[in-house]
């Protein structure tokens, strides 16, 4: 019983048929002229098969940053936008971070509407703190900075053991903050950062400042994982659409650096 779809094709047919099959003539083959010329031809790239590259990945998280302080402007002006923006950004990273696929429509608008998040938290911190937000700004650009200078340098990576502290260091300060959250919520505690505004036994020192260099470490360390995916996804030749997740990844880790830089801040400064 043979396939019919095979069958009845004058190339798969039955052993009376094949005769009248016509066997296609044999092409010449190329003189040494014609394969020199082939040889020369020099390879595709990979920004032409629609590969990830270092150059598109950037464009695109720079498209990204500037579509984030373009919403931060907003947030700034209108900080009463910052609680909605905060509950998209919140369901738009879920949406991203269990979507397999990338997508460039869904990237930018996070990039948006954290961005109005953004202004509207630094609004209010420089309500309370005169001066905070510039010093906040650049020191989260000189960590980036230092942080890719000394990645692309290779004197950092992403070692197993090393990720695998930061996943348990990162486990326990989620736990600590929604702890946290929660008693300020029902109002035990109604300082303006909670817990970790309580001293270090006598020292005076708020245990928000020990914390918040070790959490300032943790953003660093994540921006490493995250130049360690993109030059994973360059070497391996992941789609080029992937610019796209890298560029969310980094703004979340970006957004998160500037968020602890701003309440680390706030302990060294006077009030307003």
């Amino acid at each position: 019983m043979a396939n019919p779809a095979f069958s009845q094709s004058p190339a798969f047919g039955n052993p009376g048929n094949r005769a009248s099959v016509a066997v296609p003539p044999v092409p010449p083959a190329p003189s040494a002229s014609e394969l020199d010329a082939q040889f020369a031809i020099p390879a595709a790239t990979a920004d032409q098969t629609g590969r990830m590259t270092y150059e598109d990945t950037i464009v695109k998280t720079v498209v990204s940053f500037a579509l984030l302080v373009a919403g931060a402007a907003i947030g700034w002006v209108v900080p009463i936008l910052g609680l909605p923006a905060a509950i998209a950004g919140f369901v738009l990273a879920l949406v991203l971070i269990f979507r397999r696929k990338p997508s460039a429509p869904l990237t930018l608008s996070y990039a948006a509407v954290e961005g109005i998040f953004v202004g509207a938290i630094s609004f209010f911190f420089s309500t309370m703190w005169a001066g905070i937000v510039p010093m906040a700004v650049f020191g989260t650009l000189g960590v980036v900075g230092i942080t890719l200078a000394l990645f692309a340098s290779g004197k950092i990576r992403a070692t197993k053991r090393a990720t695998q502290i930061f996943l348990v260091a990162m486990v326990g300060y989620l736990a600590f903050s929604l702890v946290n959250l929660v008693l300020m919520v029902t109002g035990v505690t109604d300082s303006v950062f909670g817990l970790r505004d309580a001293t270090i036994g006598n020292t005076g020192i708020p245990w928000g400042v020990p914390l918040g260099i070790l959490v300032v470490l943790l953003a660093a360390y994540s921006l490493v994982i995250d130049f360690e995916q993109v030059k994973v996804g360059v070497q391996r030749g992941a789609p080029r659409a992937f610019g796209w997740t890298a560029a969310f990844g980094i703004i979340l880790t970006v957004v998160w650096l500037y968020l602890e830089m701003l309440r680390l801040l706030s302990y060294f400064m006077p009030r307003s």
